[in-house]
């Protein structure tokens, strides 16, 4: 299995890091001189990026399966894909303190494994957290980006919470309780998706009854995230903030952001994103789809176009 092993973390004086070895697994998809890293939310894996690892290299096979094949077949104009587990979910490893998570060390390990990967740079596309992440990446590294995708982004702190009606409240409850890979599908449904897509017909069934099972088969496979990755994970968002320093770095390195929003996202408030892109004018544009957090799957083929427009 890949991994990339980050073995110092030296991101600033706000942290109390040892040394010891961080692993984060990752996989690649496609070949190709183009070279774009997917950083995901919180919570998520790797495999959340499945539609768009399809639509920007045609394949949703690892690179590393090619060996079953007989090897790798070049691509002169093809893109190659990263995608990977954050610390604290999935296959990666997960801290045990919380102060091993912020957002500028999780910059680190994404950098770290542009490294490993040997990429000299990148179009950078995050969610939600990852977002926030690829924010900080683009802060701490410009010289590495070809293009920043910024999907389902917000801020820190306060920012990070949901609209507070009914609803949210509803949803935000029943994940604190969801114990089991059902009830967490259950309410990972609401939180990712507007109600008009979930409720859409597909054949026989609706569109809900068919990613209730998917979530559920995923979420038993890769197991539910541990408190440790939890709380970590959520530490990183409450601590995150883009400084007018960083802005300008962002603004000032040449390449393009695209921020990209469902307009019924009931977890990152698209007001917040809203101001980021208006923080990076002119070289930021914002648009809102017809969607909710997860606005890259359902509309994936938006999303996509947007991202190729972006780093075209």
């Amino acid at each position: 299995m890949p991994f990339c092993e980050v073995v110092k973390e030296d991101v600033g004086p706000e942290t109390t890091l040892n040394n010891a070895a961080i692993k984060i697994f990752y996989r690649t998809y496609g070949h190709g001189p183009i070279k774009a890293l997917l950083i995901i939310g919180l919570a998520g894996t790797h495999e959340s990026w499945g539609p768009q690892i399809m639509g920007l290299t045609g394949t949703d096979k690892p690179n590393d399966d090619d060996d079953d094949d007989g090897g790798i077949v070049s691509d002169d104009s093809g893109i190659e894909v990263c995608a990977f587990d954050n610390r604290g979910m999935g296959r990666s490893s997960v801290p045990t303190h919380k102060s091993e998570y912020t957002t500028t060390i999780m910059a680190n390990d994404s950098i770290s494994l542009l490294d490993h990967l040997g990429w000299k740079k990148a179009h950078i596309i995050g969610h939600s957290m990852g977002a926030m992440i690829a924010c900080k990446l683009a802060a701490m590294a410009p010289e590495r980006v070809l293009s920043l995708a910024l999907l389902n982004v917000t801020g820190g702190g306060f920012e990070c919470f949901p609209k507070l009606d009914r609803k949210s409240l509803s949803i935000a409850i029943r994940f604190l309780k969801a114990k089991t890979p059902e009830q967490r599908a259950a309410v990972d449904l609401d939180t990712h998706y507007s109600k008009d897509y979930l409720e859409e017909s597909v054949g026989t069934n609706t569109r809900r009854a068919i990613l209730y099972q998917q979530y559920v088969k995923g979420i038993s496979e890769t197991g539910m995230q541990s408190k440790y990755g939890f709380d970590g994970q959520i530490n990183a968002c409450w601590l995150h903030k883009i400084t007018k320093v960083e802005i300008e770095l962002i603004r000032s390195a040449g390449f393009l952001v695209s921020v990209i929003h469902g307009r019924h996202d009931v977890i990152a408030q698209i007001c917040y994103a809203r101001r980021l892109a208006q923080r990076l004018y002119p070289v930021a544009r914002m648009v809102d789809l017809h969607g909710g957090h997860l606005v890259s799957h359902e509309r994936t083929e938006e999303v996509l176009l947007l991202i190729k427009l972006c780093s075209s």
